[in-house]
């Protein structure tokens, strides 16, 4: 996605300048997405070209989409964890810190992190006018515009292959017969076909299946999932099918991004960004209580707090994967991942509406309505 959105930029960019325009800023919150499908909004970023000044938005550029996307497709290093922390993205100087010396013969490292950097450290305490300079020097419009073609073909080129995570394959493995996983996927068909859905949210949503059915009866679908894989596979899936009523992003429930910038008003938290009328959570309470040492009660009551009709799965200790995340605790760590308990919990918050336990005796499915 990020990929996705650092093209569009460039495309627009390149568009400007042949209008005698330019982006002031290159940040990729000027993309937003319809689904799978980006779309730049801040019109207000062009300005005039005024001649002799370079491109003031490559900064910005590289230090929120081409850093990110070079230390994910050279070094395999995850890039949101750094994003979500700080508006402003990497440093020239941070992205060569992590650069072996064999990396600088990659592409685009010597010219976009090296020199960048070290032009950096050099007139990091100079009061000169560079721009002034450059003007005097004649520096044109065409140094930006292969400037920008050259950035297009590196980023093009730029590919990150996770290859198989914990998760990217659990949609065909999946834990069910092949009889439950229909179960499965008629219950939440008849959950989310009671009535027309302006938002739904799909929390742990792997290779987005729920997240298209409820999509049938929704006029916008959040698909959200704590692996990087799943969601990348996810996303290129929905952009090949051209579809804008499912967004895929990148989110651990248990540690999701902060309100960022002046007052933390600049960027909100997950639960501040929208209000879901029917949540999907399937398949995700024991990660969240046993993996992320949530207590069930208290991860309720944040379903709860969302004011949402709620389809919830609640594998018992009897499955497989479930006995496998206990196994790696200490014995007696998690006494309240019972299901007795977990329905006592959700029937003191919500009205459940029905249920359905699977055949293998170890999943149970549930329709929860808040409780007024």
């Amino acid at each position: 996605m990020l990929k996705d959105a650092a093209l569009l930029q460039l495309e627009l960019l390149r568009g400007a300048l042949e209008e005698n325009l330019i982006l002031k800023d290159s940040s990729p919150y000027n993309v937003q997405w319809r689904g799978a499908q980006p779309l730049f909004i801040d019109v207000g970023s062009f300005e005039s070209l005024h001649a002799g000044e370079p491109w003031v938005g490559y900064r910005q550029f590289c230090m929120l989409f081409l850093y990110p996307l070079l230390l994910q497709a050279y070094k395999d290093a995850p890039f949101q964890p750094w994003l979500r922390g700080r508006l402003d993205g990497i440093e020239p100087q941070e992205c060569r810190d992590l650069m072996s010396f064999r990396d600088l013969w990659r592409a685009g490292v010597l010219t976009h992190v090296l020199l960048h950097a070290r032009l950096e450290r050099r007139h990091a305490d100079s009061d000169r006018d560079i721009k002034g300079e450059l003007g005097k020097a004649g520096f044109k419009k065409e140094l930006i515009v292969a400037n920008v073609k050259r950035l297009e073909r590196l980023v093009r080129k730029l590919e990150w292959r996770p290859g198989v995570s914990e998760w990217s394959e659990y949609g065909p493995r999946a834990h069910y017969t092949d009889a439950d996983s229909e179960r499965k996927a008629e219950f939440v068909r008849r959950a989310a076909g009671e009535r027309a859905w302006d938002l739904v949210w799909d929390l742990g949503c792997n290779d987005g299946r729920y997240s298209r059915i409820a999509a049938e009866r929704a006029r916008y679908v959040v698909a959200m999932d704590a692996d990087a894989a799943v969601v990348d596979g996810l996303y290129r899936t929905l952009r090949d099918d051209g579809e804008t009523s499912i967004l895929p992003l990148l989110v651990d429930v248990v540690d999701p991004s902060p309100a960022l910038g002046w007052r933390g008003g600049e960027r909100r938290t997950l639960s501040d960004r929208g209000t879901p009328e029917l949540t999907l959570c399937l398949a995700l309470i024991h990660h969240v209580a046993i993996g992320g040492n949530v207590p069930v009660r208290d991860f309720l009551n944040w379903l709860r707090s969302l004011d949402t009709k709620l389809v919830i799965e609640f594998p018992t200790t009897d499955d497989p994967l479930v006995r496998r995340l206990l196994a790696r605790k200490r014995e007696g760590t998690h006494p309240d991942y019972e299901r007795g308990y977990f329905e006592r919990c959700l029937g003191e918050l919500f009205d459940v509406r029905s249920s359905e336990e699977l055949s293998s005796g170890t999943r149970v499915l549930y329709v929860a309505q808040p409780k007024v």
